[in-house]
């Protein structure tokens, strides 16, 4: 039996000076903790400046078992010539909408070396494109047409992440009880990991330091 769980997340991006502000609101698959067992959080912060611009995602390396892609397609809206969200974080196996919501024609590629190299040539306003994402890691987006726009998908095994909010804070729910590779990932650091002890029912602090630039 599986369960939808709503997750909003607020993130900036400067554009011409100004900060713009948008909000992520996407569903994911979680599966129920087994009968009887409760899940632990995670909580804690990556500590960056860099997290105050450019948002990071915490995620869990692994966790056994299938996790299938949301019934709903995630989307990627390319609006005021930027993509929208800046990170869209996605289960393996999902197909993500990408509609063009601007006054002017926009691409959509991924260039070689990423993790879904892809290109879904020039498409005029009020278009829907689809793309699969059955690789693991990260995807950056590109518009062949606006230089100046990039995005990230990046595809995960399982649905125990969470993108910071601007001071690196962040919060993963819900986490079956077990030990785990718990990741950072970040446009502009180095991913970097540690591991995390999940406790039924318990909240495990982490804070992640000392990040380098890629």
């Amino acid at each position: 039996m599986m369960k939808t769980i709503k997750k909003l997340f607020m993130f900036g991006l400067l554009w011409g000076g100004a900060l713009l502000i948008f909000s992520l609101d996407f569903a994911v698959q979680a599966p129920q903790v087994k009968a009887g067992e409760q899940g632990g959080t995670i909580r804690g912060v990556v500590d960056s400046p860099y997290v105050r611009r450019y948002q990071a995602l915490v995620y869990i390396d692994h966790v056994n078992g299938k996790f299938p892609p949301p019934k709903e397609n995630p989307h990627m809206s390319q609006k005021g010539m930027v993509f929208l969200p800046h990170v869209l974080p996605v289960l393996k196996g999902s197909t993500v909408d990408f509609t063009n919501d601007d006054t002017v024609d926009h691409n959509v590629f991924s260039p070689p070396g990423s993790a879904t190299p892809f290109n879904l040539g020039i498409y005029g306003t009020g278009v829907k494109k689809t793309e699969l994402f059955n690789n693991l890691g990260e995807v950056p987006l590109l518009c062949i047409i606006h230089p100046e726009m990039s995005a990230y998908v990046v595809v995960l095994q399982n649905p125990y992440f969470s993108l910071t909010d601007n001071i690196g804070n962040f919060e993963i729910k819900n986490v079956p009880p077990g030990t785990y590779q718990l990741k950072v990932w970040n446009e502009k650091l180095k991913t970097v990991s540690q591991p995390v002890t999940v406790e039924a029912g318990k909240i495990t602090t982490v804070e992640f330091k000392g990040l380098t630039r890629r």
